[in-house]
């Protein structure tokens, strides 16, 4: 009964904001909902857009992807499959949970001291390496832990007898690996990775401090590798940003950017969705 509670609790809070949220960006978003999406940032509220603010988050969310995805669950199969038990590895269990629990702002002093400072050559000169490389890179390894935690969890659930059943008819540990853990922990591992995505594409902290603009940019709406150089924002910026004007109209743009974000990250979640049901089928 206490959990039936708290979880009523918890979703009655969140009915209410989405509900506050959604009566105060209507206005924007059934009026010049095209606009609002593919316009600049501006000083008027009435002519303000979110193009910019997208594209720094496509382009964070497509540096987690490819970065903390493929390095977090190599991680954890190493750590669950192939890595012996020893004290090292357990050191390496806790340290990895450690991480995991370090706050946002840690991560974002990290890059901007590595990626920011030390590799400006590489993440962008003429921006001073604060640009969507340094904030991608940094955002990847916020969530790396996190990728590995829970996809070890998903391995570790799966039954040894599957693993057993595979080595008695002769198969490699790589093949047992591949033809039967991941399939059968493929639900799990996409459950954890949709969730660190998710806490990406909504951290405003470490991307001020690796130097996303909470001005005007007078390009940083092109989808091209070189803009991947140039200076950025991103949307929680934008909403953090527009929240602190002094305008009534950017209340509104505030609400309508944040609908924006939420139906984002709702997109990236049913994707996984699909992909995990379709592990389910298989099994």
């Amino acid at each position: 009964m206490l959990l039936l509670g708290a979880l009523s609790i918890t979703l009655l809070l969140l009915v209410t904001l989405l509900y506050s949220v959604l009566t105060e960006g209507w206005g924007i978003l059934s009026t010049r909902l095209g606009d609002f999406l593919t316009g600049r940032l501006a000083i008027s509220p009435a002519r303000a857009g979110i193009s910019q603010g997208l594209r720094g988050t496509f382009f964070i969310g497509v540096f987690v992807v490819l970065i903390a995805f493929p390095l977090g669950i190599g991680a954890a199969i190493y750590l669950e499959e192939y890595a012996p038990r020893s004290r090292f590895t357990r050191l390496i269990d806790v340290n990895i949970r450690n991480l995991a629990g370090v706050p946002s702002v840690v991560y974002g002093l990290l890059g901007f001291a590595i990626f920011v400072r030390a590799l400006r050559s590489i993440t962008g000169p003429e921006a001073n390496g604060a640009t969507v490389i340094s904030a991608g890179l940094t955002l990847a390894i916020l969530v790396l832990p996190i990728v590995i935690i829970t996809s070890a969890e998903a391995i570790r659930a799966v039954p040894d007898n599957l693993r057993e059943a595979g080595f008695g008819v002769g198969a490699t540990r790589w093949e047992v690996v591949r033809s039967h853990v991941l399939p059968y922990a493929g639900p799990g591992i996409l459950t954890g990775t949709v969730l660190s995505l998710a806490r990406a594409l909504g951290e405003a902290a470490p991307l001020i401090l690796v130097g996303a603009t909470t001005g005007f940019l007078t390009e940083g709406d092109r989808y091209t590798l070189a803009s991947l150089q140039e200076r950025f924002t991103a949307m929680p910026i934008v909403i953090y940003t527009w929240a602190g004007r002094p305008q009534p109209g950017f209340r509104s743009a505030t609400a309508a950017a944040i609908v924006v974000l939420l139906v984002v990250v709702l997109l990236a979640n049913t994707v996984a969705i699909l992909l995990r049901n379709k592990y389910e089928k298989r099994r």
